[in-house]
């Protein structure tokens, strides 16, 4: 089970271990993308049609029943499916009720991407970026009724750095995976070692709303940066640069060095070469590249030399 690309990496580590029979794949029904809303498979679901794997796309868990037949409503699958040894799951996106829970021989095991018990919820990697973490991770976790309380039985983490959302995303899909991959055999012998989460160390990564990515001079520079690494294209870091509004794609801290001893007003851009900074409230930091309201994503620099307004300030949307 399984919807976006963090969960393609898990689907292909299992397909590729011939002791693995794949028998259903549970994604989410095509959504509409673009101006035309042209409706698209998921990740997953492209990826399982390229390996030629059954498939379903049900809109609800409520009444979903295994075996299958092949008229379920909302659903492609075959005319029966034997009971599975597990249910993975990875980022699908519905919640599994107790009578699917409960189904598989050896359980339900659910890829992660947290080092629980911090960051339980839907969007571990970008509260992870937000909250300025050093790291991140994945959890091999035990699925059950409560949101990620389960024990886990393995993890795997890595330095955030200076890495975005994509990047991070990626990095701990293939983590992920390869946990999961390692971790299979112990857990069909029964000799897996199960960790409980300690509850005093819970925290929730609620879905971020759009609002809490909009830039602010009146931050401070390191919560702007963290908003435009923590920032996706369905929750993308904006403001209005030079009157115009823009989506940031990329930032870069100002090296130390670079650093003006007088701080100009927050709210101040300053473009010096091909080079655009931002002045916020306590420090100054640099775009990368941005993308324009109704035009194609480009070079900071790129857009500032173009301006004609001159404007050159920046502001909340």
């Amino acid at each position: 089970m399984g919807t976006p690309d963090f969960a393609v990496p898990v689907l292909e580590a299992l397909a590729a271990d011939e002791r693995n029979r794949i028998t259903l794949v549970l994604t989410r029904p095509d959504a509409a993308s673009g101006r035309g809303k042209t409706l698209l498979p998921s990740p997953v679901r492209a990826r399982a049609e390229a390996l030629g794997l059954p498939i379903a796309t049900p809109t609800s868990l409520c009444d979903f029943r295994l075996p299958l037949s092949a008229d379920a409503a909302g659903c492609s699958a075959p005319s029966s499916v034997a009971v599975p040894d597990f249910i993975i799951v990875a980022a699908f996106g519905l919640i599994l009720p107790k009578a699917l829970l409960a189904l598989p021989r050896y359980g339900c095991i659910n890829v992660h991407a947290s080092l629980l018990p911090r960051w339980r919820g839907a969007a571990p990697i970008q509260r992870a970026l937000l909250a300025g973490d050093e790291r991140a991770g994945v959890s091999i976790m035990r699925m059950e009724a409560g949101l990620d309380t389960g024990a886990f039985c393995a993890t795997a983490s890595t330095e955030i750095g200076e890495k975005g959302a994509a990047e991070l995303t990626a990095e701990l899909a293939q983590l992920g995976a390869r946990s999961l991959a390692a971790v299979l055999p112990a857990l069909v012998a029964g000799t897996a070692e199960w960790v409980e989460q300690d509850e005093s160390q819970v925290t929730y990564a609620e879905k971020l709303l759009k609002s809490e990515l909009t830039l602010d001079p009146s931050l401070c520079a390191t919560d702007n940066i963290r908003r435009i690494r923590a920032s996706t294209p369905q929750a993308p870091a904006r403001c209005t640069l030079c009157s115009k509004p823009v989506t940031v794609l990329e930032v870069r801290r100002v090296c130390q060095e670079m650093r003006s001893p007088n701080t100009p007003e927050p709210g101040t851009v300053l473009f010096e070469g091909k080079h655009l900074y931002l002045c916020a409230k306590d420090d100054f930091f640099e775009l990368v590249s941005l993308k324009p309201d109704g035009k194609k994503e480009m070079a900071a620099g790129a857009f500032c030399a173009g301006l004609r307004d001159p404007n050159l300030s920046w502001s909340k949307l």
